[in-house]
Parts: structure tokens; sequence; C-alpha cells
């Protein structure tokens, strides 16, 4: 069975933006010739789920080849039907249906993009099977919470930790089962 993985930033107090949006912050630990694992982690997977919000601050700002290579499945989680464009497919169901379906069937892993309120509803549903989280180092105060509650207990097993010249450290869980 494919696995649904998240692979996010977050700052030091558990932050995935600051107010507005603003994901400026991730912009410190940017260096030439070093993308975390990014690369080889989206080497993996050939489908990703990715809420309405940050589907559209993607597109704005990198464009719409970070997610849309032409090898994967994309679904954009949104309350606004729009029509479905190439393998970007706009999901307005049942958040809990689209992942059994898409767990069942074969293929590489899912990766959850985010935003919050995907992930949560995920968190919710006990469906994130994996979890690359990547540590800035900065104290935001305020902005978009990684984790929120109203959320069950996951017990979680670390799988590694990578520290960074950058300050930058990386946790890699998966889920307890």
């Amino acid at each position: 069975m494919r696995k649904i993985s998240l692979f996010i930033a977050i700052s030091l107090d558990g932050y995935i933006a600051k107010p507005n949006n603003d994901l400026s912050f991730l912009k410190i630990v940017e260096k030439e010739g070093e993308d975390y694992g990014y690369a080889k982690f989206t080497s993996a997977i050939d489908t990703l789920i990715v809420g309405g919000k940050t589907y559209d601050y993607v597109f704005k700002e990198i464009g719409s080849s970070h997610y849309d290579n032409g090898e994967r499945d994309i679904y954009v989680i949104t309350r606004t039907p729009k029509p479905n464009k190439g393998r970007v497919t706009f999901y307005t169901g049942d958040i809990a249906e689209l992942v059994k379906k898409l767990k069942s069937e074969n293929g590489k892993d899912i990766y959850c993009d985010g935003g919050a309120e995907v992930i949560n509803e995920l968190l919710k549903l006990d469906l994130i099977d994996e979890y690359i989280i990547s540590i800035i180092p900065i104290l935001l105060g305020n902005g978009t919470r990684l984790f929120k509650d109203g959320r069950p207990e996951q017990l979680l097993e670390l799988i590694s930790s990578k520290s960074f010249d950058t300050g930058l450290m990386q946790l890699h869980y998966k889920r307890k089962k």
C-alpha cells in the first residue's frame, strides 16, 4: 500500500508561515546546491495533495512547473470547483475518501505539501504515514501553526535526524501502528 508523507519546513516555534502566508523566513536557509533531500524525496512520489491556497501561492511565486512536471498527479483540495488541467485535479469531495482511494492504487508514494488546513484534516483522520520536518532556526512568534488542536494523539518513531551547516535540522518520523 502506498504511503502519504509530509515534507515541510517550520520555524522552531512551530509555524509554517508568518502572518499573511508570508514564507520569506525560508530564505534564511537557502544555500546554492542544497535542497535538503527534496529531489530524492520527490523522486519516490507520483501523486501530490495540496491545499488550494498553497497551490495558488506556489503557482504565483514559483510557477506551475514546481508541482506539474507532467510526471505526477496533483490533487488540489478546494471548496471552489474549477476545471481540471492536465494532471491537475481540483478536488472538492471528501479528503478521506480521496486518500483511501489513492493509497489503494498502484504507484509511488503520495506527498502532502500543505497547507495547514489540509494537513490538519489528514492528521485528524490519522492518514499521514511519514513526517519529514525541517526546522528553520528562527522564532516567528505568530503565523500559521503546523499542528493545530483537535487531533488525536499519534505515536511516532524517529527514522533519522540530520543537521545542516545552515542551522536547519531535519527530522524524519514514521507513524507507529
